[in-house]
């Protein structure tokens, strides 16, 4: 690092180099900050934790299959269902049954949202509690 020279044709041109100085101080006070603060980041409380045997995880409730096609016909778990009133009967044996199955509602694109919302009315009157809809997620481009 030169500040100075015998070299006079250089004339009053501003000093070029970079005066590092200030960046070596900040280093400092930052590794100073780092060192003291360090310990107390690993600083740790010593407890005597009771032990406790968790319960099994409740069973997975079953899962229903409700799939509309886009002309309006209706299948329970893959087998046809002749017309909305036989649908209301499963929906109520569903219902009685503990746990209570989760409904997955899929649906054709084309199919009329009338179609879907007179099923979900109906499995909301029967009581199932828990309705999920099933998509296929968009390609990736």
């Amino acid at each position: 690092m030169a500040f100075g020279g015998f070299d006079q044709r250089s004339g009053n041109q501003p000093m070029s180099e970079i005066n590092t100085t200030p960046l070596v101080d900040v280093m400092l006070v930052l590794l100073v900050i780092f060192i003291i603060t360090a310990p107390l980041l690993t600083h740790s409380i010593k407890l005597d934790l009771p032990n406790a045997q968790a319960p099994a995880s409740a069973e997975k409730p079953e899962t229903v299959t409700l799939s509309i096609d886009a002309k309006g016909a209706l299948y329970w778990n893959n087998e046809p269902v002749a017309d909305l009133p036989a649908l209301v009967g499963r929906f109520d044996e569903a219902a009685r049954r503990t746990p209570q199955p989760e409904l997955h509602l899929r649906a054709d694109r084309e199919t009329r949202y009338q179609n879907i919302a007179e099923v979900m009315a109906a499995a909301q009157k029967s009581g199932i509690a828990k309705i999920g809809f099933v998509t296929d997620p968009k390609p990736a481009r």
